[in-house]
């Protein structure tokens, strides 16, 4: 029992040492640069295939996640879950409902805070995977 233990505890580490610094500079950027991202999410909503694709992407990354680290505690490694989770959702939700998807996209767009709010919580969840996968 305990080598399992020590192998959750390595796969949350390396899965917060992986998304961490990827949602950090994310959130990073597209606080930064607000219009920029802004064309690129319109741009991206214009394409199917893009919109396919990253489903395709998304939930295999999800899925991955979910089959390595479905872990359900009260502490930090459970948004590893969480996040696992809504990339598998989410992935095949771009998959099964591309339109559903671009009009939901354009929707949000349409939502000055929307962008925002987005930065900020990618930003936070950047910045706590960072941390416990880094100095913790």
């Amino acid at each position: 029992m305990p080598a399992k233990g020590r192998t959750i505890v390595a796969t949350s580490n390396f899965l917060a040492k992986l998304i961490g610094p990827i949602a950090l500079v994310a959130a990073i950027g597209f606080l930064a640069n607000r219009a920029a991202y802004r064309a690129m999410a319109q741009e991206f909503l214009r394409s199917p295939a893009l919109i396919y694709l990253s489903g395709l992407l998304t939930m295999t990354a999800g899925v991955a996640i979910v089959l390595s680290h479905n872990l359900w505690v009260a502490d930090w490694r459970v948004l590893i879950t969480i996040f696992g989770w809504l990339a598998s959702i989410g992935g095949a939700a771009r998959i099964a409902f591309p339109q559903q998807t671009r009009a939901f996209g354009e929707a949000m767009l349409d939502k000055p805070k929307a962008m925002t709010v987005g930065g900020a919580v990618w930003l936070g969840l950047g910045a706590l995977l960072c941390f416990f996968g880094y100095f913790r």
